[in-house]
Parts: C-alpha cells; structure tokens; sequence
C-alpha cells in the first residue's frame, strides 16, 4: 500500500475547462464590474481574468479580442437592465407616472449597494465613445433607442389616461430623460449619493407637459 500521496505543483493555476459555459459567465460577471467602475478604455483583461481565476489562452477561446468581449459585456449589461425597466415601466398595477419613480427608486438602491462606485455601462461607454472601436457606436445608439421606446411607451399610457398633456411628444420626452438621467447618474457617483437622481426625477415629472 502506497502511503505517499501526490504534491500538487505549484505556480499553476488549476485547469479550467474550455468549454465549460459557467466559466464563460463568469468571465462576463468579472468584465462587467471591471468595466462599470472603470469604463473599457482604461481597462485591461489582466484583473478580469486574475479574478475569476482564468489564463489568457482560456479567454481567447471564449472571445475572439477585447473589443468582442467589451461588446458581449455590454449587450449583457443592456439586457438586464431593459429587463429592470420593463419591469417597473410595463407594471399596470401602478399609475404609469408612479412607474417611474419606482424605477429610479430600484436604481438609485442599486447604486447605494455598490457604494455609487459603479455607474452606468452604457452611459459610462457613451461618454469615452472617441476611444472605442467604432462598432461600439451602432450597439449604444440601439440599446438608448430600445430604452426610449420602453419609456416612451409608458408616457403614451400616461397621456391615454390623461396625466400628460395630449399632445405630449412622448418619443422627445423619453430621449429627454435617457440624456439627463446618464448625467444625474454620473453626479450621484461623484458626490456618492443619489440626491441627484431624485432631484432629475422631481425636475422631470414637474416639467411634463399637464
């Protein structure tokens, strides 16, 4: 009976399979809050993969460069949150108005939780647009678009229910909001608190055309 057991070597990390779809998430998850807290820019993949314990060949297989993988990080990141905001904006058993303060209520708790640290990527990528690879630019326009449209179409609601104007432009309306909001978002970070995302609020819904 051999009583000697085997020495793991040391300096390696262990392996990781190359086809194992949890590592691919999780390396989306690392990239994520990588890239919310410090945009892509400024962003090498060496953090992203030191957490989640990955070696760089491993990356490469799962995507095909950085600017793939910025990509993918983004339209995860956009899915969700339409997710949150169909959530809140498409909920009929609230007022369609009221809809909205949930929602920036369910943000502004969202950005508490992490300290403000952690901004929004879409609005974070919009602003460094002049340094990304110029395909980042059609997917933001896309993602605001699709966003507009789920605000827009709350607005309409309210209009039809006669707590807008009715000759409210809900679809200007909704970029008006996407524009201030990225910038109540970025100010709540610089001041780490989310006054400013409730005072954009206040200021939007007193400003709607009655």
């Amino acid at each position: 009976m051999n009583l000697h057991t085997t020495k793991p070597r040391r300096g390696r990390p262990p392996k990781v399979s190359r086809d194992n779809p949890d590592t691919r998430a999780a390396l989306i998850r690392s990239g994520l809050e990588q890239l919310t807290e410090h945009g892509f820019a400024s962003s090498g993949i060496e953090p992203i993969l030191k957490k989640v314990g990955v070696p760089k060949g491993s990356f490469y297989h799962y995507f095909a460069s950085k600017e793939v993988f910025g990509q993918v990080v983004l339209q995860h990141y956009a899915d969700y949150f339409l997710n949150k905001l169909t959530h809140h904006l498409c909920d009929e058993s609230n007022e369609p108005l009221s809809r909205i303060y949930h929602f920036v209520a369910d943000a502004k708790m969202g950005m508490t939780r992490y300290q403000f640290k952690r901004g929004c990527l879409v609005g974070n990528l919009g602003q460094e647009i002049g340094m990304l690879p110029e395909s980042f630019r059609p997917q933001l326009i896309a993602i605001f678009s699709s966003w507009q449209s789920c605000l827009a179409n709350c607005l309409e609601q309210a209009k039809s229910q006669g707590q807008i104007a009715a000759d409210a432009n809900c679809a200007l309306l909704a970029e008006h909001f996407w524009v201030g909001w990225e910038g109540a978002v970025s100010r709540a970070r610089l001041v780490e608190n989310g006054a400013p995302l409730d005072h954009f609020c206040d200021h939007f819904m007193a400003a709607l055309p009655k």
